[in-house]
């Protein structure tokens, strides 16, 4: 990796640092890099470009994030309209929308146009609907929270995707933010991206959920759910895209290389998430809806509204085994 430059001795003159940067750099010292992330600049000129039948888009960040207006999700929409849709959460990677009061029927109804929905075994469903995990977080209830990570990556087939909706939304915080892990894998150096294009990791529930569960049904759901291998970058099965496919909350060791080494890629790939310039922040309001990609992003749910309420329902779309 390229090593920092130093500035002009002579403090005297006015010269643009900046402007002897050879792109992006490395600070060894401090382990981040500095400078323009411009290989993003023709996904953002591409999405600011595209045009929609159904609805409109606007962009919420440069390769990331896309708030719909003009449909109401609580009507049968057309295959027309859902295959639009389909078609412009590959491009956003997430999708928001604002004033939709669904009712659970109505979200699950919606979820269901785009595949099979999944039942969580750990987290509580909606009473009489399953298909809907129901997170109500006040002060004496805490959450999984504060971390990036995809969905359920220790299932053998993880989510394709997730659609959660605001039901009660604190006053001023409790946002979500969401990271682009396509152009994070794009923005690694071509050294890296050979050290892991080859490489399995294992992704296991207990890390975070293991304590949830009574002593006398952890056999059973040891063997219901054992630890599971996927690539470290798994490809999208519908953009063909490379994706950064490791978190910290579900995977637990990547495999065929020593224990440093695995904590070491895996610290190093976790923190490309945490670029904001592949991010996006969702500011919540009562009745908005987040549609992600599951196989495209990670995301952050912030835990900043102790001791307020904050109440979300979300179905989850089964996904393809990551190859």
């Amino acid at each position: 990796m390229t090593k920092v430059l130093t500035a002009h001795k002579d403090t005297s003159q006015q010269v643009d640092i900046g402007s002897k940067l050879p792109g992006r750099i490395y600070i060894e010292r401090y382990g981040a890099e500095v400078g323009p992330v411009s290989h993003i600049h023709k996904e953002r000129e591409q999405l600011l470009s595209m045009k929609w039948s159904h609805f409109s888009v606007e962009p919420m960040s440069a390769t990331i994030g896309g708030t719909i207006s003009g449909i109401d999700l609580r009507q049968d929409l057309s295959d027309d309209v859902i295959a639009e849709l389909r078609s412009a959460l590959l491009a956003y990677k997430v999708l928001f929308f604002r004033n939709q009061p669904i009712n659970p029927e109505q979200h699950v109804a919606f979820a269901k146009r785009f595949g099979e929905l999944e039942v969580h075994p750990f987290l509580p469903s909606l009473e009489g609907v399953p298909e809907l995990v129901r997170f109500e977080k006040n002060a004496e209830t805490g959450a999984y929270a504060n971390g990036w990570h995809s969905d359920v990556s220790w299932r053998e087939c993880p989510s394709m995707g997730a659609i959660l909706h605001g039901i009660k939304i604190p006053a001023s915080s409790g946002d979500t933010l969401f990271a682009d892990m396509c152009a994070a894998y794009d923005g690694l150096s071509d050294e890296m991206k050979e050290r892991i294009d080859s490489l399995k990791a294992v992704h296991d529930y207990v890390q975070v959920f293991g304590s949830t569960v009574p002593e006398e049904k952890r056999e059973e759901m040891r063997e219901q759910y054992p630890p599971v291998s996927h690539p470290v970058v798994r490809t999208h099965p519908e953009t063909g895209r490379k994706i950064i496919y490791v978190n910290r909350f579900f995977t637990s060791h990547i495999e065929g290389v020593s224990e440093e080494e695995s904590k070491e890629l895996l610290l190093a790939l976790s923190r490309e998430a945490e670029y904001v310039e592949y991010q996006c922040r969702f500011k919540w309001q009562k009745d908005s809806i987040a549609f992600w990609d599951n196989r495209a992003v990670q995301h952050y749910a912030a835990s900043d509204y102790w001791p307020e309420t904050r109440i979300g329902e979300r179905a989850s779309i089964i996904g393809d085994r990551p190859v």
